[in-house]
């Protein structure tokens, strides 16, 4: 752009945080709104030193690639905490770093972002990280790094919006075009509006696209052959790359410098625009499109120095069509982002090569679908590893080697168990077990033991999965392989805590983490922390299971593995143990997230509880949508859960029927499996519901207590375990003192249901209650700003975003952004379900 308007707001708040120093600035905005622009105009306002990185949009990045551009010997230690203690050393003295383009970040470089984020504000200096916010959703990776950051001390946030009409007007100055309709056109978009502008024509384009093209067809044939050359080469194009690919073309370089196409880069020269560069290259026609790849393939294969790039070497493979070429740096690539705990990236190379792979031997092949199928695994994405493993073990009986066929048969428990298929997972497993007896005894026995265990621990049946845990680590000590002695030993220490044994599981878990750090076992070490996490979790040890899921979470994501299941029970811990404001958001952003079935069924749980207790609408959607994902794997782990959340939301709204049909549902499975919290709870709700008169003395001693009507001995007990609402539901059963201790408890809470069954009962004993809060006292437990709840009040009477911008003065955009904060904060997933929680929060006074 030739002129930076409208941006002078978001230059002074860059300004501030350098001023500040300890910040790193997330700059968000669609592609092509001018992030760009805005962060190069602040660069060269500032007086010191600036260092500089972008990321590729490459398949499969390379792993530190924008880390690369700052300084090659900042990631030497490949290993993404060692890379962020270099950078953070090079940020000690007054620094501004700019890394463009993190959305298309690799997940090393994601795991280093991380680090930062948490210790940025320990240095003086400024980074602004720049990523494209309408290519950040769902689960996208950068978006679930935002979400975990956003806490961080020195974190900001900044979003670059489009341009006014009058920012188009003022651009378009004297030119015979219509400002008007080009808003219209590119709805503000600054490159959209610039492009347009550029364009020599007179009439409008009629697509952007048009007009880059028409910009670029002004240069002569030699610019333009040199433009199609840097168009097909992602981020920038090195000047040695283009010496040997197109010698005679770059001597035009400079035009197309002066024609705005394209600027100068840190070794070479890159497209002004993203989105221009991904215009031209389409425009290529397809044979001269893979001549160049294929040109750029060969010059890449001998750079004049550092190591080969077996990501980009990879991906001009694949768009040369280059089968040969693609098998050989794609799994290399794979293995090398793996190494650098890039699993994604593993994963997406693997596959670049499995769309080659039916050239290679079968062994070959084989052994590529298994390597795939651990990746796949470990990043979440269970269907294709069951797809890869089945493939995989088909192959490997084909070629008669059975120890590899039954390899992939006991691994495929995990991609089965994680989609909720668990019967396959025994299926497959029993399979495996049965082939590897008809051999001499080795590590692959005792892999299968082990996961016989785990299998066995799932369905708690926790003394065959001791049973089988101490066969796999027996066998495990006799081969002399440890990866299998940590498995093992894991298995057996869930299984004990399962059964309510929590010291012996302690035990056998930390022994099992512990093998895993002697060794440097990522997956053991990862393995341990996540069972030491949700098994506490389960057995209402919920500070210490805190402590684990948080150091699993943060393990997971130094490593770049699947950790979502930690982080639905960390929202349920947070849920038992009364931050339900805080469980609930984090549930709500996390329950549709993956193939992962437990870890949905645990965040819906999470959401269900909250919006029951709260009475907030939605709570028997989430319980039924839990309990359909329940009835797959048919087994306690799920159901004992979702039929005890499922009874008490029955209770709170009055419905015994039904309390004491979800009650009953997984009672008897419970029984059979001596789990003394969900058989507790599930005799607890039948109990209220006048339908059982006791319960095994077994059971989790809080319900126990109740049970036996010793309220303020069960209320205790509950303290104890850190779960406040609990506490009161045991007060409110015992006498009229520890009734209104009670009533108090659950209006602090917000609990307001069981305060209005509690003052029902106390006023029809004859019992005086004092009058609850008034709404407009309450505190603001959503935390929103005074614009948000501005923002609230018009959207509780029906205003949509449009009306809304339109009644408070702001843009759309805006506007939008206050909606998303409010549903986050509110822990709700709609604009209904938003005004139903602000009125009984007392949030729509003032109106």
């Amino acid at each position: 752009m030739s002129e930076l308007l409208e941006r002078e707001d978001l230059l002074a708040r860059l300004e501030s945080a350098r001023e500040q120093g300890g910040r790193l600035v997330f700059v968000g905005g669609e592609a092509g709104v001018g992030k760009t622009s805005l962060v190069r105009a602040f660069a060269e306002r500032v007086d010191g030193r600036v260092l500089a990185g972008s990321c590729e949009n490459l398949g499969a990045p390379t792993p530190f690639g924008p880390l690369l551009d700052v300084s090659e010997a900042l990631v030497a230690p490949a290993e993404p905490r060692l890379v962020a203690n270099a950078l953070l050393q090079e940020l000690a003295d007054r620094a501004l770093l700019v890394l463009e383009d993190v959305h298309w970040a690799d997940g090393a470089t994601l795991d280093v972002l991380r680090v930062l984020a948490r210790r940025i504000d320990r240095t003086p200096s400024l980074v602004v990280a720049t990523y494209r916010d309408d290519e950040v959703a769902g689960d996208h990776p950068l978006r679930v790094v935002l979400g975990e950051v956003t806490s961080a001390p020195g974190v900001r946030r900044l979003a670059v919006p489009p341009l006014s009409v009058g920012a188009v007007r003022t651009l378009a100055g004297d030119r015979a075009a219509d400002a008007d309709a080009i808003h219209t056109l590119t709805r503000g978009n600054a490159f959209f509006v610039t492009e347009v502008l550029a364009s020599p024509e007179a009439a409008l384009p009629a697509t952007v696209r048009d007009a880059v093209l028409a910009r670029a067809a002004a240069l002569d044939d030699d610019a333009r052959r040199l433009l199609d050359v840097v168009a097909v080469i992602p981020r920038s194009a090195d000047l040695w790359l283009l010496e040997v690919v197109a010698p005679t073309e770059l001597e035009c370089l400079e035009s197309c410098i002066a024609s705005g196409m394209l600027r100068p880069a840190a070794t070479g020269v890159a497209f002004r625009h993203e989105l221009a560069r991904l215009a031209v290259a389409d425009a290529v026609p397809p044979q001269r499109r893979r001549a160049l790849h294929r040109s750029i393939l060969s010059a890449l294969r001998s750079p004049p120095s550092g190591e080969l790039d077996h990501a980009r070497l990879a991906h001009h493979a694949d768009e040369a069509d280059d089968a040969d070429a693609v098998l050989e740096f794609a799994a290399e690539a794979a293995r090398r982002a793996a190494a650098a705990s890039s699993h994604r990236e593993a994963a997406a190379q693997y596959e670049r090569a499995l769309r080659r792979a039916d050239r290679l031997a079968d062994v070959e092949r084989a052994d590529l679908l298994a390597a795939y199928g651990l990746e796949a695994q470990l990043t979440g994405r269970g269907t294709a590893a069951i797809d890869a493993r089945t493939r995989a073990a088909e192959l490997y009986r084909s070629l008669g080697n059975t120890v590899g066929e039954a390899q992939q048969l006991a691994e495929l428990a995990f991609p089965f168990v994680m989609v909720g298929r668990n019967a396959e997972a025994e299926e497959a497993n029993l399979r495996a077990i049965r082939l590897l007896e008809g051999l001499p005894p080795g590590a692959e026995l005792a892999n299968a033991y082990a996961i016989q265990a785990y299998l066995r621990m799932l369905n708690r049946d926790n003394d065959e999965g001791v049973a089988w845990g101490t066969r796999a680590a027996e066998l495990a000590q006799e081969v002399g392989d440890r990866e299998r002695l940590a498995i093992a030993l894991n298995m057996i220490g869930t299984s004990h805590l399962m059964a309510g044994a929590t010291y012996e599981g302690i035990d056998f878990l930390e022994q099992s983490i512990e093998v895993g750090r002697r060794d440097g076992r990522i997956r053991s070490i990862a393995s341990g922390l996540s069972m030491l996490g949700s098994g506490l979790g389960e057995m209402y040890e919920l500070e210490r299971s805190e402590q684990y899921l948080r150091e699993h979470i943060a393990f997971s994501e130094e490593h770049d593995l699947f950790a979502l299941y930690s982080q639905a029970w960390l929202a349920l811990v947070a849920v038992y143990r009364g931050r339900w404001q805080e469980g609930a958001s984090a549930a709500a952003a996390i329950a549709h997230r993956s193939e992962s079935a437990i870890s949905q069924i645990t965040a819906l749980i999470a959401l269900g509880r909250v919006r029951a207790r709260r009475g907030d609408p939605g709570a028997a959607e989430a319980l039924d949508e839990a309990l359909e994902l329940s009835r797959a794997g048919g087994h306690l782990q799920r159901l004992g859960h979702v039929h005890a959340a499922r009874a008490e939301a029955a209770w709170l709204t009055g419905d015994r029927e039904r309390t004491i049909e979800e009650a009953r549902a997984a009672y008897e499975l419970a029984l059979e499996k001596r789990h003394l919290w969900f058989a507790g709870e599930l005799a607890y709700w039948q109990w209220k519901a006048g339908a059982l008169d006791g319960a095994p003395g077994w059971i989790a001693e809080p319900y126990a207590l109740q049970l036996a009507g010793d309220a303020r001995a069960a209320s205790a007990a509950w303290l104890a375990h850190g779960c406040p609402y609990e506490a009161a539901r045991a007060l409110a059963e015992g006498a009229a003192d520890a009734r209104l201790e009670a009533l108090a408890a659950f209006e602090a809470l917000g609990a307001q249901p069981a305060a209005k069954l509690l003052r029902r009962a106390l006023r029809t004993q004859g019992v005086s209650t004092p009058r609850g809060p008034r709404p407009a006292t309450r505190a603001n437990p959503g935390e929103l700003t005074s614009r948000e709840l501005e923002v609230l009040r018009l959207v509780a009477v029906g205003k949509r975003n449009a009306e809304v911008a339109e009644a408070l003065v702001l843009s759309r955009r805006t506007v939008d952004h206050h909606v998303s904060a409010i549903l986050r904060k509110l822990g709700v997933a709609n604009r209904g379900e938003a005004a139903a929680a602000a009125s009984r929060l007392g949030l729509l006074e003032d109106r």
